[in-house]
């Protein structure tokens, strides 16, 4: 196994394959908000320059979308490993 797929964790070939589905994906879902990656960066600014001036009620807020944000990606990752357990 060469340094490069050890790096990678597969071969370079899959790994570009992956990379463009999973980049396809998350364009498709942008271009359907009408988001663009500056978006994205303003959003993260604002949110830090938000929770400067508010303190704690972002910091509340930071906490509660981590919630929420579990409340889909764990239950989706068990099930995924489950999924996957099987094989």
């Amino acid at each position: 196994m060469s340094a490069l797929t050890r790096f990678l964790g597969d071969s370079p070939l899959r790994i570009l394959l992956k990379l463009i589905v999973v980049s396809f994906l998350v364009g498709l879902v942008m271009s359907a908000f009408g988001w663009s990656p500056l978006d994205v960066v303003y959003g993260i600014r604002n949110f830090f320059v938000d929770l400067w001036h508010m303190g704690f009620h972002a910091l509340d807020r930071f906490v509660g979308y981590i919630l929420l944000g579990a409340a889909i990606v764990v239950p989706a990752f068990l099930v995924i490993r489950l999924l996957g357990y099987r094989k």
